[in-house]
C-alpha cells in the first residue's frame, strides 16, 4: 500500500513471487473505467469512486482464498477506513506501507510512462494519505533502496510477523 509511484504493483508482485503460492492481484487492474477516465484526466478520486473499488478487490481476494490460495494485493489503501474495508471479510491480512519521500515519489511517478495516474495528482496522493502510525498488521518499508532490497525486507518483516512460507 502506498501513493501512485511508490512502486506497489512491482514490490507486490515480487512479494507474491516469494511467498509459496502466492497470487498476485492488482487494484489498478480493477479499476472501474470511469476512475481510470477520471484519473487520466487529472481529476482525484474521492471516497465515492474509490468504495466500489476496494469492493470489487476485497471480492477478488476473498475468492482467492476460496480457492484455498494466498494473495498480494498492490492498492493504495490510502485511509484508514479503506484499510479496514479491505480486511472486513479478510481475516489476518497483512499491508506492507511502502514509504518514502514526495521528492522520490514525483520523481518516480514522473518518469512512469504508459500508466493512467498523471503526476500531476500526487499531490492529492499525499493528502488523502493516512500514514498507518500504531495499526495492527501494517509493516513500514521504505522504498529509498533497491527493489530487490525492499522486496527482502518486505518478506523478512513478514516473515517475522505472520511466519508466511518463503
Amino acid at each position: 500500500m502506498g501513493v501512485s509511484g511508490c512502486g506497489k504493483s512491482t514490490i507486490a508482485r515480487d512479494i507474491a513471487a516469494g511467498i509459496n503460492d502466492a497470487v498476485f492481484i492488482d487494484g489498478d487492474d480493477l479499476h472501474p473505467q470511469s476512475n481510470i477516465n477520471k484519473m487520466s484526466a487529472g481529476i482525484p478520486l474521492n471516497d465515492d469512486d474509490r468504495w466500489p473499488w476496494l469492493d470489487i478487490i476485497r471480492n477478488r481476494a476473498a475468492t482467492t482464498l476460496l480457492n484455498s490460495q494466498s494473495f498480494v494485493v498492490a492498492c493504495s489503501a490510502l485511509k484508514k477506513t479503506y484499510r479496514q474495508r479491505l480486511c472486513d471479510t479478510l481475516a489476518d491480512s497483512w499491508f506492507v506501507y511502502l514509504d518514502g519521500s514526495r521528492e522520490l515519489i514525483t520523481r518516480r511517478q514522473s518518469a512512469r510512462r504508459d500508466h493512467f495516474m498523471p503526476s500531476s495528482l500526487i499531490a492529492s496522493q499525499f493528502g488523502a494519505l493516512e500514514v498507518p502510525v500504531d495499526e495492527a498488521n501494517v509493516i513500514h518499508v521504505s522504498i529509498d533502496q533497491s527493489v530487490d532490497r525492499v522486496v527482502a525486507e518486505a518478506l523478512r518483516k513478514l516473515h517475522e510477523q505472520v511466519h508466511v512460507d518463503k
